[in-house]
Formats: structure tokens, C-alpha cells, sequence
């Protein structure tokens, strides 16, 4: 064990006002949120990772709040007004995101959101295109943009995808460079003198009269006297009763490929398939569905299924004969539940939560965590 010294007590650990665990999307939003309100809290964020551990850094990069068939899979679950009471959260965020950010900081791009649809796939095409008039209607005071919903089937061509035999195009989402968004949201962070502590796991959390003694896995402890959960699909690490459970998700992305026609973020298979052009390669990830138990896990890694699956997904559909290549894999960790509302609440007087992103972490993050924040009631 490596006991910590009397200079690291009385610096970095002292005095501490809210410590935040998790430096992704929600737990940076939230620790923004509260120096924008009271400059004068000392906050500081425990990160166990070099980089934000779990989606924030590993995503797609989509500014995505959901396409046709995934709204109608949602509504045949949930009720109409949790639906688009939650896609409205996933807006609001989006416009939260971008305007701390800003959209040149983070290579924004509304090139839109396609979703394939291949021959096999009439029938949800069916259903979809019957449900789009409807959809546009409730959309259109949310995002303030008529007929957000579209077929596109014009395009198919252009892009030279096979078997593809429909689109449906959604002209409000867009694609962000998901690197230079964490790293000016970290930048943000550090002008605000937030001190983000990186290499530093947690493991448990005590309330003692009114702090709360902070556990770490290298067997020293600290305190803080609040403190807000910020690590989605770990959450239960902490926290097993929780209702949110691990889900990862894997990527591959191409080398780069001459005059990729494909522009813009596509879904497939109401959204467990999802690609994207990153200036000339292609960006490819998901299936989890091929496994949903064996994916429901917070281990990084790779199934072989699955890696055979977008594989050839990416040879025959995407770029049907083409000579492209894969320039390499990673993997992120989600947070979901039952539902697909993010899990925000008071634990007690001294720890909340702000989880359970449901894979649109980049959509709602901001928002979450600004709500998460002012449930610490500082």
C-alpha cells in the first residue's frame, strides 16, 4: 500500500466541496454547472482512467436523438409523453452541448442521420414510412424544424451501398468529432481550476454525519462533503442495487479510403447498427444485439461473432466491392436499464447519481449532468 504524503492531503485532497466520480460527458457538465453557479466550490472529479473510462471517449460521435424505428420500438413499450419527453431531453441537451463547446470545437457537421433499410427490411420500412407524418408532427415543436423525417431513397445510389433498398432521413442530427469535444469540455475544466484526478478508482462510499469518507482502491481514503456518481454502466460497482446495467459496444474503423462517397451518420436495425464517414474512413460499430447477454458487461474486449458481423457488413454493404481495410477495433461501455430514462436521484443527503445514459450519452450527457448537480443542492 502507498500511504499518501502530507503535501498530497493538503492540496489535492482537502477542503473538497463536491467530488464527482467519472470525467465523461456527464461529470464534466456537471462540474462545470456547479463553477458557473458558485465559482468558489472546490470541486474536483475521480476518473480511474487515463482517459474518461467507459463511453464518453469511445462513442460513434453521432449528435443523434433517434430514428424512426427506434421511436416506434420505444412507443410500443413506454407512453407516448415519457417518448417524447425524453427525445425533448435529448434535444435540449444536444443544444447544450454545442452552445458550451461550440460547434467548430468539436467539428460539427449536420449532414443528417439516414436509416438503411435493405430488401428484407420491407416490412419495418413499411411501418415506418406509415408512422413518419405523424412523427414530424410531434417532433416539429421540439426541434423547431418541419418534416424533420424524410425518404431519401435518391441518395442510395450516391453512396454505392449494396443491397440497400431504402433511407429515411432525419435532417436535424448531425456527427461530432468526439476527441475535440472531451478535450475542450477537459480544457473547459481546467480554466474553471477543477481538479480532475486521473488514475483514481473509487470502491466505496461512506456518510458520516454530514461527510462523506471516499474509499479508493489503493486503500487510502479521503473525504468530500458531497459528492455526485457520474459512471453510467460502472455504476453498479458502487451501487449493485442500482437499476442500470453494463453494455458494450464495439468499433472498427477503415483506413483511409479515396473519394468515400458516404457523407453523414447512418442506422440500421433500429439503431444496433450504426455508421459514419470521419473524413475519408469509415467508422463501423454495434451489433450487440447478435449476443445481448454476452455484450451485457462492463470487461472491455471483443466478441468474434460480432467482429465477423460488422466485418461483413462493411465489405458487402457499405462498400460492396471495394479493397478496404481495417485500420483497427475498440470498444466502449454503455449504461442501460428497462427504460431508456437516465437514472437521476438522491441517494442520500450527501450522494446522488446522474446514470443510465441508454447509449446517447452525447445527446443527454450535458443536460444530466447539469440536473445531477442541483440535486446536491449547493
Amino acid at each position: 500500500m502507498q500511504n499518501l504524503s502530507y503535501w498530497e492531503k493538503e492540496t489535492f485532497l482537502k477542503n473538497i466541496d463536491v467530488l464527482i466520480i467519472g470525467s465523461g460527458i456527464v461529470g464534466l457538465s456537471a462540474a462545470l454547472h456547479l463553477k458557473e453557479k458558485t465559482p468558489s466550490l472546490n470541486v474536483v472529479i475521480a476518473e480511474r482512467g487515463t482517459f474518461p473510462s467507459g463511453a464518453s471517449t469511445k462513442n460513434a460521435g453521432f449528435s443523434c436523438f433517434g430514428s424512426v424505428s427506434e421511436l416506434l420500438d420505444d412507443l410500443e413499450t413506454q407512453a407516448e409523453d415519457f417518448v417524447f419527453g425524453i427525445l425533448e431531453k435529448r434535444w435540449l441537451g444536444l443544444q447544450r452541448l454545442q452552445a458550451r463547446v461550440g460547434r467548430q470545437n468539436m467539428d460539427y457537421f449536420q449532414h443528417g442521420n439516414y436509416e438503411v433499410f435493405k430488401a428484407s427490411d420491407q416490412v419495418l420500412f413499411e411501418e415506418c414510412v406509415s408512422n413518419i407524418e405523424q412523427l414530424n408532427e410531434k417532433l416539429s415543436p421540439i426541434v423547431g424544424i418541419k418534416d424533420t423525417f424524410s425518404i431519401k431513397n435518391a441518395a442510395i445510389d450516391n453512396f454505392g451501398f449494396g443491397d440497400v433498398k431504402q433511407l429515411i432521413w432525419n435532417k436535424a442530427e448531425g456527427q461530432i468529432h468526439t476527441g475535440k469535444m472531451m478535450q475542450c469540455l477537459l480544457k473547459l475544466a481546467q480554466q474553471q481550476n477543477i481538479t480532475i484526478l486521473n488514475g483514481l478508482a473509487i470502491k466505496d462510499l461512506q456518510e458520516n454525519n454530514s461527510i462523506v469518507e471516499v474509499m479508493t482502491t489503493q486503500d487510502w481514503s479521503f473525504q468530500a462533503n458531497k459528492v455526485l456518481v457520474a459512471t453510467n454502466g460502472f455504476a453498479n460497482k458502487l451501487f449493485p442495487e442500482l437499476k442500470v446495467r453494463p453494455a458494450r459496444n464495439q468499433v472498427l474503423i477503415t483506413k483511409p479510403i479515396a473519394e468515400l462517397p458516404i457523407q453523414g451518420c447512418f442506422h440500421y436495425h433500429k439503431g444496433y447498427v450504426y455508421f459514419r464517414n470521419i473524413e475519408n474512413r469509415i467508422l463501423l460499430g454495434g451489433a450487440r444485439h447478435l449476443d445481448l447477454e454476452g455484450e451485457t458487461t462492463n470487461e472491455f474486449g471483443f466478441s468474434a461473432d460480432i467482429q465477423a458481423y460488422l466485418t461483413d457488413f462493411l465489405k458487402t454493404t457499405i462498400l460492396p466491392n471495394q479493397d478496404v481495410e481495417i485500420d483497427y477495433w475498440w470498444s466502449g461501455i454503455m449504461g442501460i436499464g428497462s427504460a431508456k430514462k437516465p437514472l437521476v436521484q438522491k441517494l442520500s443527503d450527501h450522494i446522488a447519481i446522474a446514470v443510465r445514459m441508454g447509449g446517447m450519452g452525447i445527446a443527454i450527457g450535458s443536460l444530466i449532468g447539469e440536473e445531477g448537480a442541483d440535486l446536491l443542492g449547493l
